[in-house]
């Protein structure tokens, strides 16, 4: 339930709550939280109880938990009859970075032999592969674009 809280924080707390109650009535305090606390998950126990009964044999299986969406997602994507974990464990992120880094970098890496020729000779002969490192041209001052005055 406290999964996030740290022993300082404990600690503050265990002194705010001597503090604010005093030692005199603190005890009494505690046994009035956890008895409130019991309470509560009976009554939680007695609702899950009660909907497992009007649900019927169909959902015998069904958790509660499972309608948490990551939950759910998790259980699903752990399932065996999909095949997932044989994607998932088939699958290497630092050979795939590895090839998008080399892509971008415009670095072949099937090939050793990446000149000045084949980079020029990229974009044609590699079948629409564009170099990257290339700069575009760019026109000259006085080439101006056609003028189309029902455009404007």
């Amino acid at each position: 339930m406290f999964n996030d809280i740290g022993p300082l924080e404990l600690v503050t707390l265990i002194v705010l709550a001597v503090l604010v109650f005093g030692p005199d009535k603190l005890p009494k305090v505690i046994q009035d939280v956890t008895r409130t606390i019991r309470k509560i998950r009976e009554f939680s126990e007695s609702a899950k109880h009660d909907i497992r009964e009007e649900l019927g044999p169909e959902f015998k299986d069904f958790e509660f938990e499972d309608l948490n969406p990551k939950a759910f997602i998790r259980k699903q994507l752990d399932n065996e009859d999909l095949g997932l974990k044989e994607i998932r464990n088939g699958f290497d992120l630092k050979k795939e970075m590895a090839e998008v880094t080399d892509a971008v970098h415009s670095r072949d890496s099937d090939s050793s032999s990446s000149g000045a020729a084949g980079a020029a000779g990229a974009a044609g002969s590699s079948g629409g592969r564009i170099d990257m490192t290339k700069k575009p041209e760019t026109p000259d001052r006085d080439d101006r674009p056609p003028f189309d005055a029902d455009a404007t």
